[in-house]
C-alpha cells in the first residue's frame, strides 16, 4: 500500500512538472512583466521634454516615419506590463524614459531604461484618492532634472539620474488651493527660471516657483476659482512672455515675468454652455484640454457639450475677443492638433462615445465628422495623424485630409487595463503607447 502511494505521488509530481513546462512554452507573453526586445536609444531631441510633444502643440518634429503599418501593426520592440498604474504619457532625457504612476495611494515617478526595465522609482506626493486615483502628471524633463505634480497638489523636482528629490513643496496646501472633483491633473510648465503651478482658491490662481530651489517668485491675484484639469502653455506675444491657462470659470493670460493679470474671459462668454447646464444643473464646469496658440489666436475647447472657441488677442496682448465658436469639435481630454490650417480631434457625444472631426482654423467651419471606434487622443508627426481610441485601444494612422476621415492603417493595443487615456508619444522613431500599468514601444521608423 505504501509503495502504491509513493508511485501515485510520483506520477502527480511528474505530471505537475510536465504541465508547468508546457505552460511556460505556450503561455501568452502578456503574463510576463517585460516582453524582451532590443533596447532603444532615447534621444534628447527637445530642450524640454514633457506634455503633448513640442511646445505642447501635439506636433512632433520626428521624421522618416512609416507611412503605413502592417495589418498586425508596427513591430513591437518591448512592453512592460507591470508598471504603477497611471494616465501620464512618457517623457525622455538622460537616456531614460520617465512616467508617473500610483502605488499605495501615493504618486511615484518611474525611470525606465531603453529596454523598458525599471531603473528606479521615487514617491513624491499623495495621489488623488477620492476618485480616479491613477496619476495624471506627465513628467517635465530638462537636463538632469524632472518636475512633477501629484493629484493632491504637491510639486517636486527630482534628479533624473539618481531619483533623489531635490525639493518638494505642498503647493496646494500652502496656498490654500482648491480642487475639482478629480483633483490635480497638471503637467508642470517651466521656462528659464520658473516652474508654474495653478492651485486656485481664495489666495491666488497661479504661482511661479524657482525651478532649482522651489522658492516662491510670484503668485497671481485670486479669481476665487478652482483649477481645472488643464496643463497650461507659454506664448510669446506683443513683446511679452504670456502664461495661458483655463480655470473652472475663466480662460486667462498672465505676464509670466510678474504674474500680473493681462486678460481673462469667462468660459461662458466664449461659447454657449447651456447644453452642459441642462444636463448637469449646478455642476462645476469641467475643462481638460490644453489651449492651442497660433499667430495671436488661442483655441479652447472643453467637452461635455460645451464646444470650442477661437480667441483673438488684442495688439497689445491685454484683452481677447471671440473670433468664432463651434459646437462640433467638443474635445473631452484627448487634445487637438493644427495641421495646414485645420484642427483635428475627437468630440464628446457622451462620456463613453465621440466622433473624430475636422474644422477650419480660420472660420470654425466643420469639414467632416466621422465615427471611428470612439473618441480619444491625437498627435501629429511627419505629415500624418496618430489617434488612440480611449475605450478599446485601437490606434489609427490618418492622412490629415480636410475633405474626409482618411484612415491609412490601424491596430489594437490589448495589454493593460482601464481606459486608454494616456496620449501617444514618439521618440527616435519609436511610438510609445500606455494603457494603465502597461507601456509598449513600437518601431515606426521608415
Amino acid at each position: 500500500m505504501k509503495r502504491l502511494f509513493i508511485i501515485i505521488a510520483g506520477l502527480i509530481i511528474i505530471g505537475a512538472i510536465a504541465w508547468a513546462v508546457f505552460y511556460l512554452i505556450t503561455a501568452d507573453p502578456k503574463v510576463s512583466s517585460i516582453t524582451e526586445g532590443n533596447g532603444i536609444e532615447i534621444i534628447d531631441n527637445q530642450d524640454i521634454s514633457g506634455w503633448r510633444e513640442e511646445d505642447r502643440t501635439g506636433i512632433s518634429s520626428e521624421t522618416e516615419l512609416l507611412k503605413s503599418w502592417p495589418d498586425e501593426g508596427p513591430s513591437l520592440i518591448w512592453s512592460n506590463l507591470k508598471l504603477p498604474r497611471g494616465y501620464s504619457s512618457p517623457s525622455f532625457g538622460n537616456n531614460s524614459i520617465y512616467l508617473t504612476g500610483t502605488v499605495d495611494r501615493n504618486d511615484v515617478l518611474v525611470a525606465l531604461d531603453g529596454g523598458g526595465k525599471v531603473k528606479w522609482q521615487t514617491t513624491y506626493g499623495t495621489s488623488w484618492n477620492p476618485s480616479n486615483p491613477e496619476s495624471r502628471s506627465t513628467p517635465t524633463v530638462e537636463g538632469e532634472m524632472v518636475w512633477v505634480s501629484s493629484g493632491s497638489g504637491e510639486i517636486a523636482c527630482i534628479n533624473g539620474i539618481t531619483g533623489d528629490i531635490v525639493w518638494s513643496v505642498k503647493a496646494s496646501e500652502i496656498h490654500k488651493g482648491t480642487f475639482g472633483e478629480w483633483g490635480i491633473a497638471e503637467s508642470l510648465l517651466i521656462d528659464d527660471q520658473k516652474v508654474y503651478f495653478t492651485p486656485g482658491g481664495p489666495e491666488t490662481m497661479t504661482i511661479a516657483l524657482d525651478k532649482t530651489s522651489g522658492e516662491l517668485i510670484w503668485k497671481s491675484e485670486s479669481h476665487d476659482d478652482k483649477p481645472m484639469y488643464v496643463s497650461p502653455i507659454l506664448i510669446e506675444y506683443a513683446g511679452k512672455n504670456m502664461f495661458v491657462n483655463i480655470s473652472r470659470n475663466y480662460v486667462y493670460g498672465l505676464d509670466a515675468s510678474s504674474g500680473e493679470l493681462l486678460w481673462r474671459i469667462k468660459n461662458e462668454e466664449t461659447v454657449d454652455h447651456s447644453g452642459y447646464h441642462n444636463r448637469w444643473p449646478g455642476m462645476d464646469h469641467i475643462k481638460c484640454v490644453t489651449p492651442l496658440h497660433h499667430n495671436g489666436k488661442i483655441y479652447v475647447t472643453g467637452g461635455y457639450d460645451t464646444g470650442g472657441a477661437l480667441l483673438s488677442l488684442s495688439a497689445d496682448g491685454t484683452s481677447v475677443t471671440v473670433e468664432w465658436s463651434d459646437k462640433v469639435l467638443d474635445v473631452h481630454h484627448g487634445g487637438v492638433v493644427l495641421v495646414d490650417g485645420y484642427l483635428y480631434g475627437a468630440n464628446w457625444l457622451s462620456n463613453g462615445d465621440g466622433n473624430w472631426c475636422c474644422i477650419e482654423w480660420a472660420t470654425g467651419e466643420k469639414k467632416w465628422e466621422e465615427h471611428w471606434k470612439n473618441k480619444g487622443s491625437i498627435i501629429a508627426a511627419d505629415g500624418l495623424l496618430y489617434i488612440y481610441d480611449e475605450r478599446s485601444g485601437f490606434v489609427g494612422l490618418l492622412d490629415p485630409n480636410p475633405e474626409k476621415f482618411d484612415l491609412i492603417s490601424e491596430f489594437r493595443v490589448r495589454e493593460g487595463s482601464g481606459p486608454y487615456w494616456a496620449h501617444p508619444v514618439i521618440n527616435n522613431g519609436v511610438l510609445f503607447l500606455r494603457h494603465g500599468e502597461a507601456l509598449l514601444a513600437f518601431d515606426i521608423k521608415n
